[in-house]
């Protein structure tokens, strides 16, 4: 698979954008358990114009990340143009990619994200100028449709493509699904199948173990799948899946691996969070805490351990690397006494 002249080899597995998740501490150990592109967090096209700090931070890139992907994320033509080309100019990263399918409501419900389902033509404008505007590859991100009415998916694709994208990212819910229900992969590979179409189609939606993946590419045709939720607490994901594509056997990862990548997790965060420079603060430990401790909570490492609701909660509240770590170390004895 390629997007212009990036090739991606043969059924390429990307790390989803994702708020407050897809940092860089994150991002480089996706990328270094076989995610074949990582993705920003989301950033807003009008704090980039305003000059946000939190903002100019999501969109700097390491070179170890690449090829990686910036998206932004707006609702009028002039503060996306203007932001795209800020974030060429400034992170100069492999591909810009424009959100058109984030569903909560302090972006859907002001006209962005997901919110442009509801107004394609203007969807379509921010498009065809945002492409024109720059020199990178532009990519776009986005749903079925607003509700189960209003899928519409099939006939906007068709449309994207007209604006001159060079690859398409379907999420196999509706505005209205939220993060609700199953994914419905029927329309992305009906996508797919569309002989006018032309550029990659990525399936994005419940890919959460090896053989899902699979069945996204043996079944539905796409050329690659993202990955989101199923991350947190588990960048090993993209490691298990690539195996199982690559030779139909499930990669062998020990308990002990796993918390050793949690532990190496926390103090990328760290590290990276101690690099940042910030006008308003200088960012410490804790700012690398509080973006790691979200991701040790939600992992599936833990779900074995009975009445672990008290020991997660200290996770959320932890401020140090020593708290974490101390906290790793129990859940790892419990892990031991239930296997």
């Amino acid at each position: 698979m390629k997007i212009r002249d990036i090739d991606f080899g043969k059924q390429p597995v990307f790390l989803a954008p994702m708020e407050d998740v897809t940092d860089p501490a994150f991002r480089l150990l996706c990328k270094e358990f076989g995610a074949e592109m990582v993705y920003s967090e989301f950033v807003s096209a009008d704090a980039l114009i305003r000059n946000v700090n939190r903002s100019l931070e999501k969109i700097r890139v390491q070179e170890e990340e690449r090829p990686v992907a910036v998206q932004i994320y707006g609702r009028d033509v002039e503060s996306m143009v203007e932001a795209a080309r800020m974030v060429e100019e400034a992170a100069h990263p492999d591909v810009l990619d424009i959100n058109f399918g984030c569903p909560v409501k302090k972006v859907a419900g002001k006209g962005a994200g997901a919110g442009m389902l509801k107004n394609i033509p203007l969807m379509l404008d921010i498009t065809r100028a945002v492409v024109e505007a720059v020199k990178l590859p532009v990519t776009v991100k986005t749903r079925l449709g607003w509700d189960h009415e209003n899928k519409v998916i099939v006939e906007l694709a068709e449309q994207l493509q007209d604006c001159g994208i060079e690859a398409l990212t379907i999420h196999g819910r509706t505005r209205s699904q939220m993060y609700t229900g199953e994914a419905d992969w029927t329309l992305i590979g009906e996508v797919k199948n569309n002989p006018r179409m032309h550029i990659p189609i990525i399936g994005n939606g419940d890919i959460d173990s090896p053989e899902k993946a699979k069945e996204a590419f043996d079944r539905w045709g796409v050329d690659a799948v993202m990955v989101g939720r199923a991350t947190f607490g588990r960048p090993w994901i993209f490691k298990e899946i690539r195996t199982f594509l690559d030779t139909g056997e499930h990669a062998q990862l020990s308990t002990d691996w796993k918390l050793d990548v949690l532990r190496r997790q926390i103090r990328k965060s760290v590290e990276c969070s101690m690099q940042r420079t910030d006008c308003a603060r200088k960012a410490t430990e804790l700012g690398g805490i509080i973006h790691v401790r979200r991701h040790l909570a939600s992992s599936p490492l833990f779900k074995g351990i009975p009445d672990f609701k008290p020991t997660r909660i200290r996770m959320l509240r932890a401020e140090t690397m020593d708290e974490l770590f101390g906290i790793l170390d129990e859940a790892a004895e419990k892990l031991r006494e239930n296997a």
